[in-house]
């Protein structure tokens, strides 16, 4: 087992000094009657344990020495018939590198043993009702034993502030897995495209996706893959995935596999057909002309604002020239008349989780980009009909997004470059 999740932990216990952490895991959620939905453990828990058991809890104790404990589900023959492998506390400790670790039903007597006469207690506060309510009942039986010369944490802490801080800077191995997740998702783009044609239904090309990812070892999508034909591109979380595809109209597919943790997150907008109408091409131009500014823009120094600012100045400028918008571009910037046809942001960090955790302003002012951030790249345009717009612009909805790490020396790497995204690219694969 690498110690990659050692070297978090101790990370963890020198940021909370004398301090005690206490992070459960992601607990199992039914899906009807006798059935749950897939478990995914929960990423803080992960991100230190490398331990994927549901009802799991890792405590991390600061000072000298620091100490690391697990608590997970003891081992048993009964269960493991019905449920699968457990790994059990003494294969769990030797396995992870704890230094100790205890059966999760032993967590009521033993963790308040642990809180005792630290000062302050780190866990993820409001991560569910009934782990606050754990922490309060270990709390309350610390304070009952006053009168013997103990005392209780006078203070909790939201220890994601940390955590999200040590996401957000990626190892080499993080990075390795997150490139890995990329080519998969990427050849699955591949495939979806070359295989989409007028009149096949949406969740056909959703199923290449899905049969790629777990083909080639992905454990789960990143999200729920949002592949939209024609009008429904223009909905920006639209996930029914269930329409015709009709000759003329554009395809939006928005998916990414996860792997081993980590999530990718690829956008391609491409022709039912294999073939861009001229509108069609105007706009699909233009944003990834947008695209190209925002992907100059990122690179360490920069503010994570520059490559929103760039992809925004260069969309304005375009709806301007196709009649979209009236006006300077100063005045259609100011006035923020843009937002009509692109309404998000250009990016967001990546990660454990899609929309992966870390602040993007630190003291009120955007944040500048760092070596090992993750960050999706991904401007749009979407147009409904309307009376005010010209029609042959009309339910045309257009993204293009690819995941870029910050380097070292100056711009990013693009790990999702395997998709073709230029016209002539795409028509080509098309017709192949």
């Amino acid at each position: 087992m690498t110690t990659q999740f050692t070297h978090r932990r101790q990370e963890l216990a020198t940021a909370i000094k004398a301090g005690i952490a206490v992070i459960p895991t992601a607990t199992e959620a039914i899906r009807n009657k006798d059935a749950h939905f897939p478990y995914r453990f929960d990423s803080y828990f992960h991100y230190l344990t490398g331990f994927d058991e549901p009802e799991s809890v890792v405590v991390v104790i600061g000072g000298e020495p620091s100490r690391s404990i697990l608590f997970c589900r003891a081992k048993s023959e009964e269960r493991e018939t019905w449920d699968g492998f457990r790994h059990g506390p003494e294969a769990a400790r030797s396995q992870f590198h704890f230094d100790d670790a205890f059966a999760i039903d032993e967590i009521d007597t033993i963790l308040p043993q642990l809180i005792e006469n630290k000062n302050t207690i780190f866990t993820s506060i409001g991560f569910e009702p009934n782990w606050d309510k754990k922490i309060t009942s270990w709390l309350n039986k610390t304070r009952s034993r006053a009168r013997e010369g103990i005392a209780a944490p006078a203070s909790l802490v939201d220890v994601r502030e940390i955590l999200d801080e040590m996401r957000l800077i990626k190892d080499a191995e993080e990075l390795d897995i997150m490139r890995q997740a990329a080519k998969i998702s990427a050849e699955a783009h591949i495939r979806a495209m070359t295989a989409t044609t007028p009149g096949k239904y949406e969740y056909e090309v959703e199923a290449e996706l899905l049969y790629h990812f777990k083909k080639n070892g992905s454990q789960f999508p990143a999200y729920t893959s949002i592949v939209a034909g024609g009008r429904n591109a223009c909905v920006l979380h639209y996930i029914e995935n269930n329409a015709v595809l009709n000759d003329g109209d554009l395809l939006l597919i928005d998916a990414g596999c996860e792997l081993d943790g980590y999530a990718s997150d690829i956008t391609r907008t491409f022709p039912v057909n294999g073939k861009f109408s001229g509108p069609q091409k105007a706009i699909y131009e233009l944003v990834l002309d947008a695209q190209r500014a925002a992907i100059e823009a990122t690179s360490r120094g920069n503010s994570w604002q520059a490559p929103h600012d760039a992809a925004t100045k260069v969309l304005a400028q375009g709806f301007i020239d196709l009649k979209l918008c009236h006006g300077s571009l100063d005045k259609v910037l100011e006035k923020r008349e843009y937002l009509k046809y692109y309404m998000h942001r250009t990016g967001h960090w990546l990660g454990r989780d899609v929309h992966d955790v870390g602040n993007y302003k630190s003291d009120g002012q955007w944040r500048n980009l760092e070596p090992g951030m993750v960050l999706t790249i991904e401007p749009g345009c979407y147009i409904r009909s309307a009376p005010d717009i010209p029609e042959q612009f009309w339910n045309i909805g257009i993204r293009i997004e690819d995941d870029a790490i910050v380097k070292h020396d100056s711009g990013c790497e693009i790990i999702t470059s395997g998709v073709p995204k230029t016209i002539k690219d795409i028509e080509l694969l098309m017709s192949a």
